[in-house]
């Protein structure tokens, strides 16, 4: 937590459940990312927090954005980015929505298939394309592996196609896995791009551009490699790769940048043991579940901090629920969190590095339970 979102819930004292979110640590954060990885291009990942002011302070630092929807196109756009500044970076784009980007000057699109290959030459032709590549997402709390890349392989012959489709193809993509702790991945995925540049090289296909994706991690309960550790690792795969020739870099922070910028403020609903013993399981509910924007706590992936009135008394092993009355709505049981075992109903409790992932998935009203409020200082 910082000084001054500290200073704002002592002062203000804002209705629970709430985010506050300290944009000039959203900068610190963008400036030691620059600093750890000077010749790379960054493009903050809207998803993680697309806040107006978050997005205004990143255009004035002249960042670069990742968009996963015409939404958040149109939200860039609005905050003052130059449509040069941004990247569509989904692989699943709906017809209406390349148009769109298309006709606001849009130019730079990912694809990871045939099908969306064709519906970028047709209705964004002539516009630069890069392709994501499948990679392992070991060593990430939030893999996304599954759902999004293609081999090695498919990507040549997709990049040779989008040449003769009117297309440029521009570079290659990979995401490692969101909060990832283990700086090899990228050095691995690194080795495995490096050797797709070479191959379409040698078929008459220079590309331009690597994008290493985001995952660089944030502190919740334990420690993660400093930002410092990923620029060193990823410069000597780059030029062990690579050589002298590098291509353009482009890297898509969005949990870095935000993540340990901001704080949720909850309220205790209820401290009960619902067998009555001392043996049973203490169950702590509070005004802020998984449907409320705490979405990434599902399988106990994300697991954040909390601060108390009481820290420094007596803890527990401690359930943590929210407050719907859906039976999923369970933050963390099957790995316990030790909280004072002097909480009670209304007390105060704070979770800390929240500023990612929280606002965006938040319901608009599961239950009846209004949305998430947020408060930018």
């Amino acid at each position: 937590m910082t000084p001054k979102i500290a200073r704002y819930l002592a002062e203000q004292q804002p209705a629970t459940p709430c985010l506050i979110v300290d944009v000039d640590h959203v900068e610190s954060r963008y400036r030691a990312l620059q600093d750890a990885m000077p010749i790379a291009h960054i493009y903050y990942a809207v998803k993680a927090n697309p806040a107006p002011e978050i997005l205004r302070r990143l255009v004035d630092l002249g960042s670069c954005f990742d968009a996963a929807s015409i939404g958040e196109i149109r939200q860039c756009l609005e905050a003052g980015a130059s449509p040069k500044q941004i990247s569509f970076g989904n692989t699943v784009k709906k017809i209406s929505s390349i148009r769109e980007a298309f006709e606001r000057g849009v130019d730079l699109f990912v694809f990871d298939s045939e099908e969306e290959l064709a519906k970028l030459a047709e209705h964004a032709p002539g516009t630069r394309v890069f392709c994501r590549l499948a990679v392992e997402n070991e060593g990430a709390d939030w893999p996304l592996s599954r759902k999004f890349g293609t081999t090695v392989e498919h990507a040549h012959e997709l990049l040779l196609r989008a040449k003769d489709m009117g297309l440029e193809p521009y570079g290659l993509s990979f995401h490692v896995g969101s909060q990832q702790t283990n700086t090899a991945a990228y050095e691995a995925a690194i080795a495995r791009v490096g050797m797709l540049f070479t191959d379409l090289s040698k078929a008459g296909l220079e590309l331009k551009m690597i994008n290493l994706g985001g995952g660089f991690p944030v502190r919740y309960r334990d420690d993660v490699p400093e930002i410092d550790q990923f620029g060193l690792a990823i410069g000597r795969a780059m030029t062990e790769h690579f050589g002298n020739a590098l291509p353009q870099m482009l890297v898509e922070p969005g949990r870095f940048l935000v993540g340990e910028a901001g704080v949720v403020s909850a309220e205790v609903v209820l401290v009960s043991r619902r067998g009555g013993k001392e043996s049973d399981p203490r169950w702590v509910y509070l005004d802020i579940g998984r449907f409320g924007g705490l979405a990434e706590t599902e399988g106990e992936a994300i697991r954040y901090r909390f601060r108390t009135a009481h820290d420094g008394l007596p803890t527990g092993q401690t359930v943590v629920a929210g407050p719907s009355c859906d039976g999923v709505d369970i933050m963390y049981e099957k790995k316990r969190v030790d909280l004072p075992m002097a909480l009670r109903s209304g007390d105060r409790v704070e979770l800390l590095s929240t500023g990612a992932y929280v606002s965006t998935y938040c319901s608009t009203g599961f239950n009846g339970f209004a949305p998430l409020a947020e408060h930018y200082i």
